[in-house]
């Protein structure tokens, strides 16, 4: 049997008719920069995150850098953040010239331990960027109290998060902005790149929506230097069509990772530990395994897609060796780069798919 890591082609199939008609729209009217799809798609961002604003803009990667930018982060500044997660979430802080300041995970959760945060803040830390990875939100109160008490932003990078709870309030709600991408295999994927910032604070929104377009604000004047950071309409067209299956598709994700749970109780995996304040949309469900690169190889070679987030923490990747850091340094993060591997999660999963996995990681593991 075959089980693909992801199969969007199945969740294609669902929802063709619907994705054709937005996008014809949107080339009817050739309205192909900005327009009614985008602006609307921000509106319907902003009210499920319970935010008061939302900036669709080109990628999750230039959502994290437009909230930098927009927040005057750049050299001389530090920016606290988790060495386990993609590489945009540093990349951003490092190409404005800040520092990425890694402070290391809780091994439960996997993400950062806001523990280890205040003795991490210098006299240039400017902002923490938590990270709710796997869909999973990060312990945001006592990040909060942190950041308050010495009056630093907050920026969620919730790239894997969106519709994820922390005790009653969306990801993306909590901090001075949080970040969005809508890649394909995200929970809500568009058909390319894209992504949204959304915010409370309205100053910061007049900021996002210039920066967004070259810093432009009347055409061809320049108080600030932007970029082209626009949501392509094409884009917002095929995410509007989404949007109202999102809480469809991550109750699908949720059922999928409660059967994987209950079958690898009593076994060596370890499962997802899903905190009783957080609803987790599982963007990926991530096992910690002994032996996890022959069981990687093992699970390929009976067709299962399976892949690891993330095999080399970021505070030892080589272009990272500027800032000193070495092995030891963030022991959790560390030993699960090691250890974790995903599994098919997506709600398209049949029972006699999700058994196949399931069997076959404990006859491997016997």
């Amino acid at each position: 049997m075959q089980v693909p890591l992801l199969d969007l082609q199945a969740q294609y199939a669902t929802i063709k008719e619907d994705v054709l008609r937005q996008i014809n729209e949107v080339l009817d009217s050739q309205r192909c920069i900005g327009g009614p799809k985008v602006e609307q798609l921000e509106k319907e961002i902003a009210a499920l995150c319970g935010c008061d604003f939302a900036v669709g803009v080109s990628s999750g990667t230039d959502a994290l850098l437009i909230s930098l930018m927009s927040l005057g982060i750049g050299p001389g500044d530090e920016v606290i953040t988790s060495p386990f997660t993609f590489f945009a979430t540093a990349g951003c802080i490092a190409r404005l010239g800040a520092r990425p300041v890694f402070v290391d995970i809780d091994p439960q959760t996997y993400n950062i331990d806001p523990q280890r945060i205040e003795a991490a803040i210098t006299e240039h830390t400017r902002a923490v960027m938590p990270v709710h990875l796997f869909g999973q939100m990060a312990d945001m109160d006592p990040i909060m109290q942190i950041a308050g008490q010495s009056s630093l932003a907050v920026i969620e990078d919730a790239a894997q998060a969106i519709s994820s709870v922390y005790k009653g309030r969306r990801a993306g709600s909590i901090g001075t902005c949080g970040c969005f991408s809508f890649f394909p295999s995200k929970n809500l994927g568009g058909i390319g790149d894209g992504g949204m910032v959304v915010t409370c604070d309205e100053a910061l929104y007049r900021r996002l929506l210039i920066l967004r377009n070259h810093g432009s604000e009347p055409k061809y004047y320049h108080k600030f230097i932007g970029g082209n950071f626009r949501l392509d309409p094409i884009q917002a067209a095929a995410l509007l069509v989404k949007l109202p299956h999102l809480d469809k598709w991550s109750q699908g994700r949720r059922k999928n990772a409660a059967y994987y749970t209950k079958r690898f109780e009593d076994t060596p995996v370890r499962t997802p530990a899903i905190s009783p304040d957080c609803v987790s949309i599982f963007n990926q469900y991530v096992i910690e395994v002994p032996r996890r690169d022959e069981l990687l190889a093992h699970l390929k070679e009976k067709q299962i897609g399976c892949e690891v987030y993330y095999p080399v923490p970021l505070h030892l990747q080589e272009c990272f060796s500027y800032l000193g850091r070495g092995p030891g340094d963030c022991p959790q993060a560390e030993k699960a780069a090691g250890r974790v591997l995903a599994l098919p999660i997506y709600p398209e999963l049949t029972d006699e798919m999700k058994a196949y996995v399931v069997d076959t990681i404990l006859e491997f593991l016997d």
